[in-house]
């Protein structure tokens, strides 16, 4: 496929930027974005709840991401991304408060 045909079948596609499918998540990874920035935070100013919501949201989202049509795999992979990012996260806290 050259690069006009892949341009044209980005550009065309139902999650295309031309629609908000592409922009919402595109968005969105400023969440994930925050999340990994947030790393080297003291563990303990992570919060549970907050984290246990990402977790949560972001793997529901990842899985309604593959039933959905179009198929948005840049909320797919957004949502993947900030369930596990929250899972670090957690895992982070969770050694620190028991240790």
């Amino acid at each position: 496929m050259n690069a006009k045909k892949l341009v044209e079948s980005i550009w065309n596609h139902p999650a295309g930027p031309r629609t908000i499918h592409f922009w919402a998540p595109t968005f969105k990874w400023a969440i994930s974005a925050t999340n990994i920035f947030n790393f080297s935070m003291p563990p303990d100013s992570i919060s549970y709840p907050q984290q246990t919501a990402f977790v949560v949201a972001g793997f529901i989202g990842a899985r309604y991401c593959t039933v959905i049509t179009p198929k948005n795999w840049n909320l797919f992979s957004n949502n993947f991304a900030l369930g596990c990012t929250g899972i670090y996260q957690l895992a982070r806290k969770a050694t620190h408060d028991h240790s």
